[in-house]
């Protein structure tokens, strides 16, 4: 990681020009992997599945098999060229889902989910390690908060863009449509971003060092709990939101897409940059607030979701959450940067997969298949609603687990200073 006063001139232009690069990249893997929430009412209704089996078609077969590639595409990144890891991990991801698109059933669209989880494995750890290493310590959680940014971006484009798919075309080719764009942006990675050089003498930790140096950590520990029970939320209503909109608020898909698409992308990039901004500002008084600051915007963010999805009021809903959604997406690209600063230039990319394959196995695995068996157990439809209030109140139970990171932060900082 460099130091503020070496990033300037070329240095400088050439760390900007990677993060919009990197930025596209994530929103298309964001898109990819939205837009299922846009069509899992056609899907639903054509290929007669319970709400239960499109959580699972959501997080278990993107969910599972993410965290399961995640770990060794992180340590391959670790080891060689990170560009070329990206490039690959987008070609295959973006021909997954395209091939949703063909699929004749249930477990053969289940299968090409898991194809798009596993390409969409290998890119934030080789996207976050190249970033750590391109930017100075003092703006890293604005580069990975604006990286993150992209998660919002995605979610705009696939819900505003893919409703308005969804209404003009079958569900199939709208698959087709977002997939297919994947290929053209693996060229122009390959032609544009720049592999950082490796620091001479650096030497690549063993496995088993990596992760036994990060569960060693208490900060790290608490800090992925955290992380892990906020992407649960995040994950469930992430998948539902469009669905409850049509369901409740008898939306069109154009209409929901518009509404959804706006309040995650306006209201959730602006949280996922404050968090960074916010995080880099106060931690120049004490570090300890790049934590703090996670812990009070999923706190603040309950009353307001939870008010949301229990209103009959269509302008109480949004308002809700557009408030909501500020405070819950602080996280996003903030918390990664937390777990960057605990550890060195080799293993980054690792310590990036194993945050991601905690957050993703215990968060967008289990998610939204467990508020598909909620609303399930409600009784399906207008119901969906009460499963989406009670996985927002999990956010209390990731704010303990944020504040218990603080006690250890300076601590563990120490460490690798």
């Amino acid at each position: 990681m460099i130091n503020e006063s070496e990033f300037s001139g070329e240095r400088r232009r050439i760390a900007n020009l990677s993060l919009a690069v990197l930025v596209c990249v994530n929103v298309m893997s964001q898109l990819d992997r939205q837009i299922m929430s846009v069509l899992v009412e056609s899907i639903r209704v054509d290929l007669v599945l319970t709400d239960q089996q499109i959580g699972n078609l959501v997080g278990i077969a993107f969910g599972v098999f993410y965290v399961l590639a995640g770990l060794p595409l992180g340590r391959l990144a670790d080891r060689t060229n990170r560009r070329n890891v990206i490039v690959a991990v987008l070609s295959f991801w973006s021909l997954a889902t395209a091939a949703c698109g063909f699929a004749r059933g249930y477990w053969e669209l289940f299968l090409a989910r898991v194809g798009v989880g596993i390409g969409e494995a290998g890119c934030a750890p080789a996207a976050q390690s190249i970033l750590s290493e391109i930017f100075p310590k003092e703006r890293i959680g604005r580069a990975l908060a604006t990286y993150q940014v992209a998660i919002s971006i995605g979610i705009l484009v696939g819900l505003v863009g893919g409703g308005w798919l969804a209404d003009q075309f079958h569900w199939r080719t709208v698959f087709m449509i977002v997939g297919f764009p994947g290929l053209a942006m693996a060229l122009i990675v390959r032609l544009v971003l720049k592999e950082p050089e490796r620091t001479e003498g650096e030497v690549l930790e063993p496995v088993l060092v990596v992760l036994r140096t990060l569960w060693s950590m208490k900060t790290i520990r608490h800090h992925m709990a955290a992380c892990s029970i906020h992407t649960m939320t995040l994950a469930a209503t992430a998948t539902f939101n469009f669905a409850f909109m049509l369901r409740v608020h008898n939306m069109t898909n154009t209409q929901a897409g518009l509404t959804i698409g706006l309040i995650t992308g306006l209201a959730g990039g602006f949280g996922t940059y404050m968090g960074g901004y916010l995080g880099d500002r106060l931690a120049q008084r004490d570090p300890r607030w790049r934590i703090g600051c996670l812990a009070v915007g999923a706190v603040v963010s309950i009353p307001f979701t939870v008010g949301a999805y229990l209103s009959d009021s269509l302008p109480l809903t949004i308002m809700g959450l557009t408030i909501g959604v500020i405070g819950s997406y602080m996280y996003a690209g903030a918390g990664h940067a937390v777990a960057q600063s605990l550890v060195s230039q080799r293993m980054r990319a690792m310590t990036a997969a194993s945050m991601l394959f905690a957050m993703n196995l215990f968060g967008y695995a289990v998610g939204p298949s467990v508020a598909g068996a909620i609303s399930d157990l409600f009784g399906g439809g207008e119901a969906l609603r009460y499963a989406l209030a009670v996985m927002n109140g999990l956010l209390l139970w990731a704010a303990l687990h944020y504040f218990l990171a603080m006690r250890t932060y300076r601590e563990d900082l120490a460490r690798v200073a």
